[in-house]
């Protein structure tokens, strides 16, 4: 193993090293100095960082850092929707390969106006179609805990990273799931915001209808608070708006939840077999709630679970072949069999015909399925569930190397079955890491709290963080830093 200039940076998570170079103990350049050494060292195995952007990050750091929160700090964005100016997006793709923006989308821009730097792309499956990050182009993430399981997607290689040590937190999107279930399998805390939270332009519109949402995993709960802090907030033109928060995020990490009424929930609502191990990790998390005094008690989201999901990725689906079709429109061309995997070519061409009465029937099914659970929130205050239904696949079990769209469709959703309801209600809903295993791997729970009450979720996180953290941020990526390297 090479000699590490930077032993501590394991340590601290993001706002820790910013404040090393806040104090003048450490400079940006050093910061990403160790963070390079770690990518080196742990990425031929993990394979989560697949466009590496080092020159330009040392070149923003001669150019001169503005004064943030961050400052000093590098990230890393997912290779899907953010564009960064002289990077390329690709989408996970072959139809993309290389794609360039001359523009940083508004997150990327809020991101280094907090002293961030930018360092290179995460890997992530084709067009965010899939829980497990396994593309044709990049190839599979491993997951650090072990390297013959996935890691989750669609932010499979951010996770993977910020597992592995690499860096303390990195960009993640989540359509119906894709913060969360990455989250749950590398050990990690995962945030989806409350619907237009976080802005998404300008380089796209309204997001598949609110069901996409932008923010990142990290290994504390504080520096999730403290990202959204500087990301949160409707860019111009916004099709969806949130009222700002009347405190900051980060004040919400160490403050007194009250005592909340708490509802736990084990069976899917889709009908999907739920693991008992799943099920053990919502019943700690339960125990943990009552020892701080919270009321706790098990309910039922009383909703049609699989109806939701067929709503929800007509709307997914057809969007991604109307994508698709704009990227035929630019290269003046049809797309190659040979530039998209054979899954995103048979639901492109399934979807493709979709009519604008049946968006509105989908919408419509959308809005009387989250109406259903909304009674609900009459007596709880957060709600507990799995994340998975299944502690992490092992690699190759979630494939999209075949045209058998339903079956593939269907195999994710029995996996990941309790997501989806707040990716369409737009609800914040956090993925916590509270249990292992048999096998030694995460096994995270999803809290989800009512629309715009992300603080309160930050509050009951950071309740519960030294049950998966303990007295340093870096517990969790221990045992898999050994592990990769």
């Amino acid at each position: 193993m090479n000699a590490m200039r930077f032993p501590e940076y394991d340590k601290y998570d993001a706002l820790g090293l910013a404040a090393l170079v806040r104090r003048r103990e450490i400079t940006p350049a050093e910061i990403l100095d160790a963070m390079v050494e770690r990518v080196e060292e742990r990425n031929p195995k993990l394979n989560a960082v697949v466009i590496a952007a080092f020159d330009q990050a040392r070149d923003a750091i001669a150019a001169g850092l503005p004064d943030g929160p961050f400052t000093g700090v590098p990230y890393l964005i997912k290779d899907l929707h953010a564009p960064v100016a002289g990077l390329p997006l690709c989408h996970a793709s072959r139809l993309w390969r290389s794609t360039m923006f001359d523009f940083d989308s508004e997150t990327v821009a809020r991101l280094r106006g907090a002293g961030f730097v930018i360092a290179g792309r995460t890997n992530a499956p084709e067009l965010g179609m899939n829980v497990s990050t396994e593309p044709a182009l990049w190839g599979a993430a491993h997951n650090p805990w072990a390297l013959d399981h996935s890691t989750g997607g669609s932010s499979g290689g951010a996770a993977a990273a910020v597992a592995a040590g690499m860096l303390p937190a990195a960009h993640a999107t989540d359509s119906m799931g894709s913060i969360r279930v990455p989250a749950s399998c590398c050990g990690l805390v995962g945030l989806k915001p409350t619907r237009g939270r976080n802005p998404v332009g300008p380089h796209r519109g309204d997001a598949t209808q609110g069901l996409s949402h932008e923010h990142c995993v990290s290994r504390s709960v504080r520096d999730s608070a403290a990202i959204l802090d500087v990301t949160n907030g409707p860019d111009e033109g916004a099709p969806w708006f949130t009222a700002p928060p009347t405190e900051s995020f980060l004040s919400e990490v160490g403050r007194d939840p009250g005592r909340l009424r708490i509802g736990l929930v084990t069976e899917a609502a889709n009908g999907a077999p739920v693991d008992p191990e799943c099920k053990a990790a919502v019943e700690r998390a339960g125990k943990l709630c009552e020892e701080r005094g919270h009321h706790v008690e098990p309910v039922d989201l009383g909703h049609d679970g699989q109806g939701l999901i067929d709503a929800c990725n007509l709307i997914l689906f057809s969007g991604l072949a109307g994508l698709i079709a704009q990227r035929e429109a630019e290269l003046g061309r049809k797309a190659r069999a040979d530039e998209l995997e054979p899954l995103t070519r048979a639901v492109a061409a399934a979807w493709r015909p979709t009519l604008a009465v049946e968006m509105h029937g989908a919408l419509a099914r959308i809005n009387r399925v989250v109406r259903q659970a909304a009674r609900l929130w009459r007596k709880v205050d957060i709600v507990i569930t799995p994340t998975l239904a299944q502690p992490p696949a092992k690699l190759g079990t979630l494939r999209t190397d075949g045209d058998d769209w339903k079956g593939a469709v269907d195999a994710a959703f029995r996996y990941c079955p309790f997501t989806p309801l707040f990716s369409a209600s737009g609800q914040p809903a956090m993925s916590l890491p509270l249990l292992k295993s048999s096998l030694g791997l995460p096994i995270g729970v999803q809290c989800a709290a009512r629309f715009g009450e992300d603080g309160l979720l930050f509050r009951l996180a950071a309740q519960l963080e030294s049950e998966f953290l303990g007295a340093s941020p870096m517990v969790t990526a221990r045992a898999p830093r050994d592990e990769a390297r």
